[in-house]
């Protein structure tokens, strides 16, 4: 059977080192906080609204909750935006996207200043994760993925690892991050020729697909680290990841469990970003 890379006790860690730092900047005056921006009333936005909002109490991070109607103009969210990076007092702001249709995203997530997009959303943030280079935040989610493997002692170093996925949100930065970490690593998507050979190949499999259970026992071999990032929404209700758990359980060394894994860890990380962007400015205006 293989190990069960649970997140709850990866996040309380990040957590209780954020805590701490918090703590510290509190007793010198200065209350991290944290601006999370929503347009519309999506139900998976409001819960995951309310999932930070309780982390950050957690952690000693004040939120402030900015929600526009579903309608909001494009300009409007930008003014609301760039006032925010402009706050001294606000020192991350989470923008909830995907947004509307009608608003153009580039234009939109760049109205955040890198030293703000504590969710990594920004070009110069991205810029930074694949250039090594400070600038910014990596996205919260690659990251949660190597926070799971260093709490668990997985070594990336000199291990094949493989990403299923190319996304900006996890699958191409995550990628970076496995390099940085001196893994030899290849990407697979929906024009990898072979991709059950190549992801058994893996040591430290990644997968961020998007699809219910879509790397099932030919995909998998024994010995692999899963990360399974995917969340899907079965008919009956119930959460499952891009992996077949009861397959993977059975065949690799260790993996990630949906719900319980890398998500667990994502708000945790989000929140350790807003703690470091105020230590940040708070060295900047000492």
């Amino acid at each position: 059977m293989a190990d069960v890379l649970k997140g709850i006790p990866v996040a309380r860690s990040i957590e209780l080192t954020a805590a701490s730092r918090a703590a510290a900047l509190v007793s010198s005056g200065v209350q991290p906080a944290l601006a999370v921006v929503r347009v519309g009333d999506r139900p998976d936005d409001i819960a995951y609204e309310r999932g930070v909002m309780k982390r950050c109490s957690s952690v000693g991070v004040s939120v402030r909750n900015m929600a526009l109607p579903g309608d909001c103009a494009e300009r409007r969210l930008v003014d609301i935006l760039h006032g925010l990076s402009g706050d001294p007092s606000v020192h991350g702001a989470l923008l909830f996207r995907p947004l509307p249709k009608y608003m153009n995203d580039k234009l939109v997530r760049n109205a955040i200043v890198p030293q703000k997009d504590v969710d990594g959303v920004t070009d110069v943030s991205l810029c930074g994760v694949f250039t090594g280079l400070e600038g910014g935040y990596s996205p919260c989610t690659a990251q949660a993925c190597i926070e799971m493997l260093k709490y668990y002692g997985i070594d990336m170093k000199g291990k094949r690892a493989v990403v299923v996925g190319r996304s900006l949100v996890v699958g191409r930065p995550v990628a970076m991050m496995l390099l940085a970490g001196d893994a030899t690593v290849t990407m697979c998507h929906t024009r990898t020729e072979n991709m059950p050979e190549v992801c058994r190949s893996a040591d430290i499999l990644v997968v961020s697909a998007g699809r219910e259970a879509m790397i099932g026992r030919d995909y998998l071999a024994p010995g692999q680290v899963v990360i399974d990032v995917g969340i899907n929404v079965r008919d009956d209700g119930t959460l499952c990841g891009d992996v077949d758990y009861e397959a993977a359980e059975g065949i690799v060394g260790a993996v990630t469990p949906v719900p319980g894994g890398v998500g667990s860890v994502t708000t945790s990380v989000l929140v350790s970003h807003v703690v470091d962007a105020a230590e940040r400015m708070s060295r900047q205006i000492g």
